[in-house]
């Protein structure tokens, strides 16, 4: 029997976290619309991968002023910086993903999204846990596709472990 005692701390059960990012950008702008969704959906922080980012004017919120942009030159150094435990998540159309229909979102994500010119590189989707697709036959607008995908999550609301 597992004995109880009253006054030991109890720490809440995690409500998990995640981040959501783009590598290598076509277009900046898609940049500043993702920071702003993330921070109305409640992202733990974003990043780009390949191309640096300057304010634009689609970031109407100032969303770099609540919630932290990273910037990675290469995906390897991306990859090495991954948080503990946490699941990196690919948002691609590939004939090995998952429609985001049938997936569980992990307590600990990060959400990585390819250029609308090219995708995710191979390396990336090879590194990928898993790789969700969205609805359509086309690649849509990314920074719509990262919107998407972080409102399944926030609608969902439940987690894997």
């Amino acid at each position: 029997m597992k004995k109880e005692y009253p006054n030991a701390v109890r720490f809440p059960e995690t409500k998990g976290y995640f981040g959501i990012g783009i590598e290598n950008a076509k277009h900046t702008q898609n940049i500043g619309t993702i920071w702003r969704s993330a921070q109305i959906m409640d992202a733990d922080f974003i990043f780009v991968i390949g191309k640096h980012y300057q304010r634009m004017k689609t970031d109407t919120m100032a969303a770099y002023k609540h919630i932290p942009l990273f910037y990675f030159e290469t995906f390897q150094d991306f990859y090495r910086s991954l948080p503990k435990e946490s699941r990196l998540i690919g948002i691609e159309l590939d004939e090995n993903s998952i429609p985001v229909s049938e997936f569980t979102h992990p307590k600990q994500a990060v959400y990585l999204l390819g250029s609308e010119f090219s995708g995710l590189t191979e390396e990336a989707k090879q590194k990928c846990e898993t790789i969700v697709q969205l609805p359509g036959k086309w690649s849509m607008n990314v920074s719509v596709a990262g919107s998407i995908i972080m409102y399944d999550r926030l609608m969902k609301n439940t987690f894997t472990a």
